[in-house]
C-alpha cells in the first residue's frame, strides 16, 4: 500500500540537527536524501506555515496571512489571532470559507483524508484540514470527516509540552501508523517551538526539548521500517517548519504610529498592526487607504525596522496586494551569539495578543536567515540514499510531493515536487 509520512518538529532550525543534539535524526539523515537550502514561507510562523504545507501554496493564495491577522466582522477591522480554536470558524463567517485553496485532505477525500495528531496551537493543527475531510486530533478538540467530534478516550487529550508529544506519538504509532492507518498521516510536535519560547537557544532545557522531539522521530521511523518490511511503499518526510532566533529587544510599532499621528490609538481599525514576531503585516481600513504611502515612509525611518515590503515587494513575500493588508515590515538582526554560543539576535514587533516574545529567548516570523532555515529529510520511495539536494525547496513543495507519491495529480499550486533522485 502506498503511504506518506510526515513528521514536524516545530521550529528545530536546520544548523540544530547534530549528532550530539539529535542522534536519530542524523541516523535517519544518513540514509536520506536531505535538502540543505530548505525554506520556508513568509511569515515564518507554524500556523501560516501548517496551511502552506497542507495546501502546497502562499499565504496570499491560501488566505492565512500569519499568526495574527486582522478581520472586520461586521463592526470594524480588528487583530485577532489564529490560535484558539474558535478562530476557524470567525474566519469561515467572514470570509465565506476557511482556506481558499483544497487541501492535502481534502484532495485525498476519496482515501479517508488523512489523519492529522498535532500538539501545537488549534489554529496550527485545524488548518492543517478546516474542514473535516480527514482526521485531526488535537488537545483543544478533535475531530472526524464532517468535523464530527471526537470524544472520550478517543480524544487526544495530552499536554502541551514534551510529555505531550511523547504521549501523542505513542498514539500516532499505534493508530496512525497501524494496519489500517491512512494513506497520509502526519504528527506534529509542539517540540523543540514550545520550550525555545520560554527558554534561550541552547540551555538545558532547550537541549531537552530537542532530544525528546528526537527520541519520538527515532520510534516513528522504525515503525515505518516495520511498515515497509511488511509491504507497504512508505514515504517519510521529517522536518521544521521554521527556525528560532535569540529576541534581543521589541519594537513598539502601534505606540509609534500613534505618536506620529498616523494612527488614532493603539486600539483604532484605521491602520492595525498584526504582530509575528520579528514581523509584522499592517492592515489598512477604506478610509486610511490614502495614508499607506505615509505609513510606509514613517516605518522605514523606525529604529530596529530592517525594511518596509509594498506593491510588487510584498507579491514578490508570497502576499496579495488587493485587500486590507498593503504593508510588511522586518525587523534588524545579527549572527552575534547568545549566551550558549547559538547564532541570531533579533528584534521584535511588540504583539499584545501573545506572550510568547520573551527577551533571551526564542522567537520567529521574519525573513532572518536562521529562522528561515527548517530542515528537511526524506526517505524512501524513489529518494537517494544518502544524498544531498543543494537546490532551493521549500515548505510548499511538501504538498505536491505527497501527492505524487499517492499518484495524484498535483493541480495547481505554487510548490513543485521535492527533487528525490
Amino acid at each position: 500500500m502506498l503511504k506518506a509520512v510526515l513528521i514536524v518538529c516545530d521550529g528545530l532550525r536546520a544548523d540544530m540537527v547534530r549528532p550530539d543534539w539529535t542522534p536519530n535524526l542524523c541516523r535517519l539523515a544518513g540514509r536520506s536524501r536531505t535538502f540543505s537550502n530548505h525554506g520556508t514561507v513568509f511569515p515564518s510562523t507554524t500556523r501560516t506555515t501548517s496551511a502552506s504545507i497542507a495546501t502546497g501554496c502562499r499565504p496570499g493564495r491560501h488566505g492565512l496571512e500569519g499568526n495574527c491577522v486582522a478581520i472586520d466582522e461586521g463592526v470594524r477591522l480588528v487583530a485577532v489571532s489564529v490560535g484558539p480554536p474558535e478562530f476557524r470558524d470567525r474566519l469561515a463567517r467572514v470570509a465565506g470559507r476557511t482556506l481558499a485553496v483544497p487541501t492535502l485532505a481534502e484532495r485525498l477525500a476519496g482515501q479517508g483524508g488523512g489523519a492529522v495528531y498535532s500538539n501545537v496551537s488549534a489554529g496550527a493543527a485545524y488548518f492543517h484540514d478546516p474542514d473535516g475531510y480527514g482526521y485531526v486530533y488535537h488537545r483543544q478538540g478533535s475531530y472526524g470527516p464532517g468535523r464530527r467530534p471526537i470524544t472520550g478516550d478517543d480524544h487526544l487529550n495530552v499536554s502541551h509540552d514534551c510529555a505531550g508529544d511523547t504521549e501523542m506519538t505513542s498514539r500516532f504509532i499505534e493508530e496512525a501508523l497501524g494496519g489500517d492507518g491512512p494513506a497520509y498521516a502526519v504528527l506534529w510536535q509542539c517540540e523543540p517551538d514550545f520550550t525555545q519560547h520560554a527558554e534561550p537557544l541552547g540551555s538545558t532545557g532547550h537541549l531537552k526539548a530537542i532530544r525528546n522531539a528526537d527520541d519520538n522521530v527515532g520510534r516513528v521511523a522504525e515503525r515505518v521500517d516495520a511498515l515497509r518490511r511488511g509491504g507497504d511503499d512508505v514515504l517519510f518526510l521529517v522536518g521544521s517548519d521554521h527556525g528560532h532566533e535569540t529576541v534581543d529587544g521589541i519594537v513598539p510599532l502601534s505606540d509609534l504610529l500613534v505618536q506620529a499621528g498616523l494612527k488614532a490609538t493603539v486600539d483604532s481599525s484605521d491602520v492595525v498592526v498584526a504582530s509575528n514576531g520579528f514581523s509584522a503585516n499592517l492592515y489598512f481600513s477604506d478610509d486610511a487607504l490614502g495614508q499607506v504611502g505615509a505609513v510606509a515612509d514613517f516605518v522605514a525611518t523606525v529604529a530596529g525596522i530592517e525594511r518596509v515590503y509594498q506593491g510588487d515587494e510584498l507579491a514578490a513575500l508570497g502576499h496579495r496586494t488587493d485587500t486590507a493588508l498593503r504593508l510588511a515590515v522586518t525587523t534588524e538582526g545579527t549572527d552575534e551569539p547568545n549566551e550558549y554560543c547559538v547564532p541570531g539576535r533579533r528584534l521584535a514587533i511588540a504583539d499584545p495578543l501573545h506572550s510568547d516574545t520573551r527577551m533571551g529567548c526564542g522567537q520567529h516570523g521574519g525573513l532572518g536567515r536562521f529562522e528561515q532555515s527548517p530542515f528537511l529529510i526524506v526517505h524512501g520511495s524513489e529518494a537517494e540514499e544518502g544524498a544531498r539536494c543543494e537546490a532551493a525547496t521549500s515548505t510548499i513543495d511538501i504538498a505536491p510531493t505527497v501527492l505524487r507519491h499517492l499518484c495524484h495529480v498535483a493541480g495547481d499550486m505554487d510548490g513543485t515536487p521535492l527533487p528525490l533522485a
